[in-house]
């Protein structure tokens, strides 16, 4: 933990991440519903608490600006680079209406409390007031510069607040001006509409509905801040900055940070609450995360919004088991976690004596957590339940050792020779001469079977679960493999049918070594202790 502004501040956990393939622009959050715009004009409805794509509402002709739920969760408003507003049924992904007369782009959409009304703003520098109803424009706001959002009270549908030419302005129905007006770029209201945020440049102020009163004042950093949020329970405003997202309690006359969220690697575009411990960000890196409050490490954060930390217990390897719903990392102090893939969740954690760089692996195998690693020339292996070592196994130098996908084997890898164990009985089942220069695939996990590539990336792969036999080749391995292949050196992953580069990890932050991808799920482990998860079922449609 470190200070900034002798404020305490933590490093936040990102429980979950879903790849989206594509910028999301647009951000939209209720019950567990999230709505996404983006660049490919689709909008697309993820299940808040999976991940998972639910459906991709298809209409609109440009780019997705911006979206909101009604407040019953029953109706969603978009606004797009088509001029543009459309109001969607959520239940059935139909447009109800389509609202004409912008005439450029739609950066920002509002419905009313009592649904009665939709505002949008444009780059035509107008705010147009629709009637959900009629579908009729009932009222035209000129301003003298693009409208970049607008946001009614939740508090009192009569009333709006827009921002134009890094000014907010307040308004009645009518489009009557309310004085006084605001610097700032960006304004959001409490979720019971008695406070409102301003976000001016480094500076955001909290101030009451009412009464104009400043609530509260803080520094967001050096950095402009182009989104804000109220927790659910109005005590704490998120905000970011950059690849960074930050998190305030204003409860109190003093207001203190108390979150900070490092691990997009493009700027956030969009950033939600889901519950008073919990929010959700999108970014240029075409990634949603999901971020727990009070789910901090003590790994220090720096004060620059674009500071990648690093700590000395980087993960060093990771393991996927979808089929008990878990992933399994180990890092560098020797702490052994499972993670939910599903949440994202941490489960558990346990200590063992398997620190600093070496290489190892780790599976639930039948109930027990089973880690092994090579040191000296010995594979150990241990049950972390347990805290005790299991075996100890000879190899004649350096190399990598592998779980098998199925539990049963323990593989070990050299320059030139691949060996296998059997688990529990440690009897020797069989070997494979290699040629050198080989290396394990560490994407694959798979029954009985493993692969390698050679520096050309072509692939050989041996099935060693065949009883009574030698290991016996795969016939085609580059087919029987899943599908996406990690670019060594370059950080990529790519899709192997296509060639197409779907995922581009963060540089030397992420451990390529530590790896796995099951066809499904891919699970990758950080310098910084952070295991990211990616949900790729969108590759997979039904």
């Amino acid at each position: 933990m470190v200070k900034v502004k002798g404020l305490p501040v933590e490093w936040g956990m990102c429980s979950r991440t879903v790849f989206l393939g594509q910028v999301p622009l647009a951000l939209s959050y209720w019950n567990n519903t999230i709505a996404i715009g983006s660049k490919v004009r689709d909008i697309i409805i993820i299940n808040g608490v999976t991940g998972s794509q639910l459906a991709a509402l298809s209409g609109h002709t440009g780019w997705v600006r911006s979206l909101t739920f009604s407040s019953d969760g029953v109706s969603l408003a978009s606004g797009s680079e088509d001029c543009t507003v459309k109001l969607w049924d959520v239940q059935t992904g139909g447009v109800v209406k389509t609202f004409f007369g912008h005439t450029n782009w739609v950066h920002s959409v509002s419905i009313s409390a009592d649904y009665t009304r939709i505002a949008s703003g444009s780059r035509d520098e107008t705010i147009h007031l629709w009637d959900i109803q009629t579908g009729e424009c009932h009222c035209v706001i000129k301003q003298q510069h693009s409208v970049y959002q607008v946001c009614f009270s939740p508090k009192d549908p009569q009333y709006l607040l827009s921002v134009s030419g890094k000014r907010v302005w307040q308004w009645d129905i009518n489009g009557h001006q309310i004085p006084p007006t605001y610097d700032g770029s960006c304004v959001t209201f409490s979720p019971d509409g008695t406070q409102f945020a301003l976000c001016n440049r480094t500076v955001v102020t909290v101030q009451n509905s009412d009464s104009r009163a400043v609530v509260a004042e803080f520094h967001a950093f050096n950095s402009n801040t182009y989104h804000c949020c109220f927790s659910p329970d109005s005590r704490l405003v998120a905000v970011t900055a950059g690849y960074n997202a930050y998190v305030w309690d204003i409860t109190s006359s003093d207001p203190h940070l108390i979150e900070t969220f490092i691990g997009h690697t493009g700027d956030i575009t969009s950033l939600a609450f889901t519950s008073p411990s919990s929010l959700i960000s999108t970014s240029h890196d075409k990634l949603v995360k999901f971020w727990q409050i009070g789910g901090s490490s003590t790994d220090p954060a720096a004060t620059d919004p674009k500071f990648i930390p690093s700590t000395s217990a980087s993960i060093e390897s990771v393991s996927l088991q979808a089929r008990d719903g878990i992933a399994i990392s180990s890092d560098s102090a020797g702490v052994v976690k499972t993670w939910d893939i599903v949440t994202g969740l941490y489960k558990t954690s346990f200590q063992t004596p398997a620190k600093g760089y070496c290489w190892r692996d780790a599976q639930l195998i039948d109930g027990r957590l089973i880690l092994v690693w090579l040191q000296d020339k010995k594979l150990y292996v241990w049950d972390a339940g347990k805290d005790e070592l299991l075996q100890t196994l000879d190899v004649s130098e350096s190399g990598c050792p592998r779980i098998s996908g199925d539990g049963s084997k323990i593989f070990w890898l050299g320059d030139e020779l691949i060996q296998a164990w059997s688990m529990w009985t440690w009897e020797h089942v069989g070997e494979v001469q290699v040629e050198r220069g080989w290396g394990l695939d560490y994407l694959q996990v798979d029954s009985s079977r493993i692969w390698v590539w050679l520096k050309d990336s072509s692939t050989q792969g041996w099935d060693f679960g065949v009883l009574g036999s030698s290991p016996v080749p795969l016939s085609n391995p580059s087919i029987e493999r899943p599908c996406l292949d990690l670019i060594p050196n370059l950080w990529k992953i790519k899709d192997t049918v296509t060639g197409r580069n779907i995922f581009q990890l963060s540089g030397g932050y992420a451990n390529v070594n530590a790896a796995q991808w099951d066809g499904w799920y891919l699970v990758v482990g950080y310098q910084s202790g952070e295991v990211l998860i990616l949900d790729f079922h969108f590759m997979h449609p039904k």
